[in-house]
């Protein structure tokens, strides 16, 4: 019984974070187009490199305009990341313990999923500059009515833990791009161009106003920094482990009578590497190195998490 409640209510979360992060690079692309100086090549592809499915886009799609980039990401059915099977996947999943968790979250979820499934039906790509804001705010409701209306027991831990690991992987994702591909030419490093880029990937994080408030210049290096290596923004990569980190120190100990599962081992190792890393440190390693390796070990920490709690055969 433990096993599927905390699977369903862990995937629910990551699901719908999931979904925000999509609606969150979406419209922040479309944003940086109407910024962007004329004449300017628009950049979509991207968009389906944070995802990491260029094989199946270029498999249904072909090229990476803006019509099929916004489809795939936002209303293909058939494409299990986009935003309406994402938050499909989380009304599945909360429909599955209704029991467990409050009601109101399960109207909240069941309203964001009808809200995206109505504007899959009506088809139309041109509403999109209100839709993905509403996307985000029914997100952020969600955790809201959730935080507010459950029990913070082991379940809200699991829905905790699926929410954090999912919105690292995402920042880890964007900051690799952007160094990776993002821009056109390398003469355009330390342009305008470059600079109205870095603040969109901050926008996209909901960062670039916490990011002024504690550094006055828009550099590489700062808001490198402040994504990674900040313990104090909620969506920085560094407070993400942490709160995973205690999340996962409460669920196993109640669950699993123990502070030491293989889960805990591979996550405090990788949140306490990064306490003692330094932003120098990652540049000479190489961002996009580190970044990938950083994916990884956070896929690893996933599949440890399934091997300690959701693979345990009931009783």
């Amino acid at each position: 019984m433990l096993s599927r409640v905390a699977d369903s209510i862990y995937w629910m979360n990551r699901y719908v974070e999931r979904a925000e992060n999509v609606a969150r690079f979406v419209d922040v692309n479309l944003n940086l187009l109407m910024d962007a100086p004329i004449g300017m090549q628009q950049q979509w592809d991207p968009l389906v490199v944070i995802t990491g499915d260029q094989k199946i886009f270029k498999e249904r799609y072909g090229e990476a305009t803006a019509d099929n980039v916004l489809r795939f990401l936002t209303f293909d059915r058939s494409y299990p990341n986009s935003v309406i099977s994402c938050l499909r996947a989380a009304r599945e999943n909360a429909r599955s313990v209704r029991e467990i968790i409050s009601s109101e979250m399960w109207e909240q979820v069941n309203a964001f999923y009808l809200m995206v499934k109505e504007a899959a039906d009506n088809g139309s790509l041109s509403d999109l500059h209100s839709f993905f804001p509403e996307v985000k705010m029914a997100s952020h409701l969600f955790a809201g009515v959730m935080d507010a209306t459950m029990a913070h027991n082991e379940g809200w831990h699991f829905g905790q833990l699926g929410r954090l690991l999912e919105r690292a992987d995402k920042t880890a994702r964007i900051l690799d791009v952007k160094y990776f591909i993002l821009l056109p030419e390398v003469s355009d490093v330390g342009s305008p161009l470059d600079d109205l880029q870095w603040i969109a990937l901050l926008k996209s994080a909901s960062a670039y106003e916490m990011y002024r408030k504690c550094q006055y210049r828009i550099t590489p290096i700062g808001v490198t920094k402040f994504l990674i290596l900040n313990r104090e923004f909620p969506r920085s990569i560094q407070f993400c482990l942490l709160q995973a980190e205690e999340s996962l120190h409460n669920i196993a100990g109640t669950v699993t009578g123990t502070w030491r599962t293989s889960s805990q081992r591979t996550l405090g190792r990788l949140r306490s590497e990064l306490d003692y890393t330094t932003i120098d440190e990652v540049v000479q390693a190489g961002m996009h190195e580190f970044l990938d390796n950083l994916q990884s070990r956070l896929n690893d920490v996933g599949h440890k998490i399934f091997d300690d709690f959701f693979s345990l055969q009931t009783v």
